[in-house]
């Protein structure tokens, strides 16, 4: 299926976001994730997913039986998944891939529907309770939210913290917070500096006047 541009936008900046994990993490974005060796059509491609303890390679497609099965999944959903059917025919895919975590995010639905997340408990994949637009994600140790992000109302994000005040950023957000701080730095100094320049311009002026 055609991918629409708020998909690849939102899709494009949760890569990023999972990139920063490559240093301990394989990083994958649409590509096909094979599970049967001896089925090619058992396939998923997966809008993001991370194998941890495996190094981030350049890779065309995901063989388990080579690599092994991605802990961490996410589908961004679009209007093809939106029918109950086909998702119901993926969750099963997802079971027989073996991911520990699966998430699925519906920028389209309604505030506190558009984030759903399962678990492998007992070999299953069962759906956990989310409440409002937050919830934990347990491979990476982080926590999923919901926030405005790549000029969208509403986006996939990694935080530190349930809120989503601490998010993990990508590299350009990260450069252009370092830009920001220093800049903010710099202008301190200069004014701190502008202000002693003052400061001792008037005392040079009152010792003038005192020995005049």
């Amino acid at each position: 299926m055609p991918e629409t541009k708020r998909h690849l936008e939102i899709r494009t900046l949760l890569y990023l976001v999972l990139k920063t994990f490559s240093d301990r993490a394989a990083i994958g974005s649409d590509q096909f994730v094979y599970w049967s060796a001896s089925d090619p059509s058992r396939c998923l491609a997966p809008d993001a997913f991370v194998r941890l303890g495996t190094p981030d390679t350049t890779f065309g497609s995901w063989k388990t039986w080579e690599r092994g099965a991605p802990e961490l999944a996410v589908e961004i959903v679009s209007e093809h998944d939106a029918d109950r059917q086909t998702w119901a025919e993926k969750l099963g895919k997802y079971h027989e891939l073996g991911v520990l975590e699966l998430v699925a995010f519906d920028p389209e639905a309604a505030p506190g529907e558009r984030l759903r997340v399962w678990d492998r408990i007992d070999g299953d994949l069962i759906e956990r309770v989310v409440e409002g637009e937050h919830s934990p994600c347990t491979v990476l140790d982080l926590h999923w939210v919901v926030v405005p992000a790549a000029g969208q109302p509403a986006a996939l994000r990694l935080a530190r913290t349930p809120d989503g005040a601490e998010l993990v950023l990508t590299p350009e957000e990260a450069e252009r917070r370092r830009a920001d701080a220093e800049r903010r730095r710099a202008e301190t100094e200069q004014a701190a500096r502008a202000s002693a320049e003052r400061r001792i311009a008037e005392l040079e002026a009152e010792l003038r006047r005192r020995g005049g």
